[in-house]
């Protein structure tokens, strides 16, 4: 059992080595990157679920625009929120969720984020996705961000088999090396948004461009 699980540590560390060396270097901005406020980041990843970072950004920005301050969008009214996130998907429950955080994080934690997975998930709308990249982006922290793009390649180069994000997560943390985790997600996602579907050549293919 050792022997097989070094085995799968070994290959996992080779095919990220390959995919790090093609993407580690991207300046490509996802939807939790590059925000001036810590609330910024757990609010626009919030918006980017099953949404392209391109369409997230602007509209993030746009909201933020017009809710400059955590307090002003703990404040804001539903409709006017909904009309600002119109373009992302699930537009309703996330403006709900919007709001609710802000206003779950002003009354709670003072307008700070915290960094704590627990006390992180009993935010609206965020789930263990949002609260791992939270924990990277904002606090620094480990933790792996399993989304859609992470989920989809470790099932396909057999790093786990899983059936959902959660168990993939459980199971990353058990094969990657601690140092590793708070880098899988952006190297995976930035090779997942170039290859669609589930073929292990495909997605070696794209590696071995350029």
């Amino acid at each position: 059992m050792i022997d097989k699980t070094n085995a799968k540590r070994d290959y996992f560390l080779k095919i990220f080595a390959q995919a790090e060396k093609h993407y580690g270097s991207s300046t490509k901005r996802l939807a939790g990157d590059d925000w001036k406020f810590d609330w910024q980041t757990l609010i626009a990843t919030i918006l980017s679920a099953q949404t392209r970072d391109e369409t997230t950004i602007p509209v993030a920005e746009n909201l933020f625009k017009k809710y400059p301050t955590l307090e002003s969008l703990s404040k804001a009214r539903y409709d006017d929120v909904l009309k600002i996130i119109s373009r992302v998907n699930f537009k309703n429950n996330k403006a709900k969720n919007v709001i609710g955080a802000a206003r779950y994080l002003v009354e709670h934690y003072d307008s700070t984020v915290p960094n704590d997975i627990d006390k992180l998930i009993e935010i609206p709308g965020v789930g263990r996705k949002t609260a791992n990249l939270v924990l990277n982006e904002v606090h620094s922290m480990d933790g792996i961000c399993v989304d859609t793009h992470v989920h989809r390649i470790s099932n396909v180069f057999g790093f786990v088999k899983t059936k959902t994000p959660t168990q993939t997560e459980q199971e990353l943390m058990k094969l990657a090396p601690k140092r590793y985790w708070s880098k899988i997600n952006r190297v995976f996602v930035l090779w997942g948004k170039e290859v669609r579907g589930r073929d292990k050549e495909k997605f070696l293919e794209k590696l071995e461009k350029n």
